[in-house]
């Protein structure tokens, strides 16, 4: 009895250490398009949009297997709200198309929406739940996949970009997972 009792007490200090190391208490803010403050943090999401994605386009098929516009996407809107998120998902396919040509006009609409669902999720996830998770940002990454590929459906006719999101860029998810849980940890205040 003795040992069952203690087998019992070790799993669940394991599975509160278990979960506890994937929950991490950090500053969470959900700024209003009234604040400056909303605009400045969008342009450097737009700005770190600009910069990132050349960094993995020096690897081959890069974009498509990382997919960093969705990485600096998720992290700004689970950290500073759905409203930041949300300038930075539209603004940033479109400054990157007029200024480097990618994404392609005809995907645009497309990957925007992917973006606004992305943007939307984190934001309004981060809102109610105020923590970041990885079970939350794995629900998350998820919703924002579904929705994209309903969307992309209802506009293409078709879900290839999104059944391509989880046979080649499942990198790319777990970039977005992990390294938006990873950033958020480090950037607490």
């Amino acid at each position: 009895m003795k040992n069952k009792y203690l087998c019992t007490q070790i799993t669940m200090e394991l599975t509160q250490i278990y979960f506890t190391s994937m929950t991490t208490n950090v500053k969470l803010y959900g700024l209003n398009y009234a604040e400056v403050r909303t605009y400045l943090w969008a342009a450097a999401f737009v700005v770190a949009n600009l910069v990132l994605p050349r960094l993995f386009h020096l690897i081959p098929q890069g974009g498509i297997i990382f997919a960093p516009l969705s990485f600096v996407i998720l992290a700004g809107a689970y950290k500073l709200g759905w409203k930041t998120g949300l300038l930075a998902a539209l603004a940033s396919p479109v400054v990157n198309n007029l200024v480097f040509g990618l994404p392609a006009w005809g995907v645009m609409p497309v990957m925007a929406l992917k973006l606004v669902f992305l943007a939307l999720a984190a934001g309004l996830t981060a809102q109610y739940f105020k923590r970041v998770d990885l079970m939350l940002l794995i629900g998350v990454v998820l919703v924002a996949e579904l929705l994209g590929g309903l969307s992309e459906l209802a506009l293409t006719g078709g879900i290839d970009a999104t059944v391509a999101d989880f046979t080649i860029g499942w990198p790319g998810l777990l970039l977005q997972v992990f390294g938006t849980w990873a950033l958020l940890r480090i950037w607490r205040k």
